[in-house]
């Protein structure tokens, strides 16, 4: 599913409701149901949210106040690769901005965007936890340490043709 595609709950039912069955349908497990619903869509659009909200018997706004109170959770298409730069002290110091405007200008998107084709979605992170590898981009949940800014195109370019299982 590209960035720009919508769900159609007929068409994605059995994906959904498979999610749903292995909670049994119990209204604590909707943060475990979301979060494997956004990695199953790649974000949690309107009708899925709809159908959990009958489903588990919750109210669509405590849905959307979970979902939207959670950083994890995207309610926007997002694309196939998430890239995250970190922006902590480390990995300031050691130029995460010039990466993170470098991926901007090779993406053409700005920080939260997505590519037109739905190859990739950029974020900044306050902290990947890896300061010793600072500056670190992590792709997917790939890191990759000292990244250097001539390093970003062939970054990209291991990205940009994965299938999706890889």
């Amino acid at each position: 599913m590209s960035a720009g595609e919508t769900v159609s709950i007929a068409a994605d039912t059995p994906r959904l409701e498979a999610v749903l069955q292995r909670y049994r349908r119990v209204p604590a497990s909707l943060i475990s149901v979301l979060e494997d619903l956004n990695e199953e869509f790649r974000y949690l659009p309107r009708p899925v949210l709809e159908h959990v909200s009958m489903a588990l018997n919750v109210p669509l706004n405590q849905i959307y106040h979970v979902a939207t109170f959670y950083k994890v959770f995207n309610l926007a298409p997002q694309g196939k690769h998430t890239i995250c730069v970190c922006e902590g002290t480390a990995c300031h110091v050691k130029g995460a901005g010039a990466i993170m405007e470098k991926l901007q200008e090779q993406l053409r998107v700005s920080e939260g965007g997505t590519t037109e084709d739905g190859q990739f979605t950029l974020r900044s992170v306050r902290c990947l936890g890896c300061c010793a590898l600072a500056p670190a981009v992590m792709v997917d949940h790939d890191v990759h340490g000292e990244l250097q800014l001539d390093e970003t195109a062939r970054l990209l370019s291991r990205y940009a043709d994965r299938p999706d299982d890889a």
